[in-house]
């Protein structure tokens, strides 16, 4: 037969069994997740599916394709963030696409690029690198990316396509709200690539408690997406990217002052 407890003892159960409840609610997400789904704008059925993906999957859009507005506007009518997904130039040579910013700019040619990118792009509410593994690296054009970020109070997620990166540490110098890319979902292709990037997802959730993924609009990562979302969306707290602004790794940086 259980033994009764006694009246006295009675309130501090009642405290403990609170708090173990919570502690399961609070354990029920494995950590906060964004996915980021990017080169959006210049295929129309696989962007209008990225827009239709289930919950808070953001979309960042590639400036002055012929349906960067489409997308863009289809995302937003779902609640989606928006992203302007900007070309960068990599180190490797490759054309960065339409809408580019290079180091062979200006000051103010950078900020007009971007001026007329972000109008292609409509409702963009942050701006992340396309490419860039040459430009995210030079400290003055980053510099001067982010101060125009500011004044239009976008925030930067930094895709990292390079360790070299700069990027955040520019947009905390610049007092712009930043955070980077945790895991590319398919960096490698095919169905055990994307097992693999998903796995390793898993394990970053684990270990920091969230995580921004970033995947591609092919068929057969859409289809992967689609398919694992309720499994994602079970396990984890599904977020927009904005949501984990100052939670990334470089986010130490951003409580320096503006210079």
């Amino acid at each position: 037969m259980p033994r009764r407890v006694p009246r006295a003892e009675r309130p501090a159960r009642r405290a403990l069994a609170c708090a173990a409840a919570l502690l399961l609610a609070a354990g029920a997400h494995g950590g906060e997740l964004a996915l980021v789904v990017d080169d959006l704008g210049f295929d129309r059925a696989a962007g209008l599916r990225a827009a239709a993906l289930p919950g808070p999957v953001a979309c960042a859009v590639l400036p002055h394709g012929p349906y960067s507005r489409l997308v863009a506007e289809a995302a937003r009518a779902r609640g989606k963030e928006v992203l302007l997904h900007l070309p960068m130039t990599p180190v490797d040579g490759r054309e960065a696409g339409p809408g580019a910013i290079g180091l062979h700019m200006t000051r103010a040619e950078l900020e007009r690029t971007l001026a007329r990118a972000l109008a292609s792009v409509p409702g963009a509410v942050g701006v992340n690198n396309h490419m860039g593994s040459l430009i995210t690296r030079h400290p003055g054009h980053m510099a001067w990316l982010m101060r125009a970020l500011r004044r239009r109070g976008l925030y930067f997620l930094d895709s990292r396509t390079t360790a070299a990166t700069v990027a955040e540490r520019a947009a905390a110098e610049a007092g712009v709200a930043h955070l980077r890319r945790d895991v590319f979902l398919d960096a490698e292709p095919g169905p055990e690539g994307l097992r693999a990037g998903l796995a390793r997802l898993r394990r970053r959730l684990a270990r920091q408690g969230h995580a921004v993924a970033i995947f591609h609009p092919s068929p057969a990562a859409l289809a992967f997406v689609e398919r694992v979302l309720p499994a994602l969306a079970r396990e984890h707290r599904l977020v927009p990217p904005s949501a984990l602004l100052g939670r990334a790794d470089g986010a130490r940086l951003a409580a320096r002052p503006p210079r």
